[in-house]
């Protein structure tokens, strides 16, 4: 509530925004203001936002590059979206060829760090704001770099029924996993009373290597399991883990037919 308090909305007659609704979010916070902190879950929020979007776009001013404690678990949220993250270096005609370069370099020195992997997202360089260039020495490089943005937001209506089915598939692939970790860990615990308390414990405890072990178990992608951290939080909340009801196998046959029918049928429609 406190976070839609401030939530704004207003209508442009703009013909690509006839099937595109542009969110700004909140600016992250760097310096001492990180102290100060808000008055609703910013990172909440951020997740939300990633989760229903079809494009992210995470800018930066030439001018200023540090990336804040903020900032840098923001972007570690986008990580289970990373093919929908866009980063655009803004102001780029405020500083010459040369210092662009270094700038450019930076960016992507620094955007590797916080993501850990070898192949960044695409980094569009630009000056969006209505001011003229300060300097014209790259300004056929930055206007090419503008309309490859442009292009890119205006084929997301095209790419949203994809993106909608993939979006799908992984929701799918997350539940039968999530299916199958619960049965395996329910099927460890001790029929009778006594012991089941330290045995949730153990398993909690080494839930990695239980991972692993139900992944070859039911061949399932290891990539398809969640963060062991957040599933031991999950599960330390629960009291009796055998509680839980036993594998619907009639349902896990629904999903694999999801899988083999479902989805080629809405690819071919």
């Amino acid at each position: 509530n406190n976070f839609l308090s401030r939530f704004e909305g207003v209508e442009m007659d703009s013909p690509i925004l006839k099937n595109i609704t542009l969110v700004d979010t909140p600016g992250i916070l760097s310096g001492q203001k990180q102290s100060i902190g808000r008055n609703y879950d910013y990172e909440s929020v951020m997740r939300w936002f990633a989760e229903r979007a079809d494009l992210i776009i995470i800018m930066f001013d030439a001018h200023k590059l540090d990336i804040s404690d903020e900032l840098k678990r923001v972007i570690e949220l986008m990580k289970p979206h990373a093919d929908k993250v866009r980063v655009v270096l803004n102001k780029a005609d405020c500083v010459s060829t040369q210092q662009l370069m270094r700038v450019y370099g930076s960016l992507m020195w620094s955007l590797g760090k916080v993501m850990m992997t070898p192949e960044v997202c695409r980094v569009y360089m630009g000056s969006f704001w209505g001011a003229p260039l300060q300097n014209t020495d790259q300004a056929r490089l930055l206007t090419q770099e503008k309309m490859d943005l442009f292009n890119d937001i205006a084929k997301l209506p095209e790419n949203a029924v994809m993106r909608r089915i993939n979006e799908l598939v992984k929701r799918v692939r997350s539940v039968k996993v999530h299916a199958y970790i619960i049965h395996f860990l329910r099927k460890q615990m001790p029929i009778k009373p006594w012991g089941k308390k330290e045995k949730q414990r153990k398993l909690i405890d080494n839930l990695g290597r239980e991972f692993m072990m139900c992944a070859r178990r039911y061949d399932l992608a290891r990539g398809d399991f969640p963060n062991v951290e957040e599933y031991q939080r999950y599960l330390s909340e629960i009291k009796d883990i055998s509680e839980f009801q036993k594998l619907d196998k009639k349902m896990i046959k629904e999903m694999d037919k999801v899988f083999s029918i479902d989805i080629p049928a809405l690819l071919q429609a």
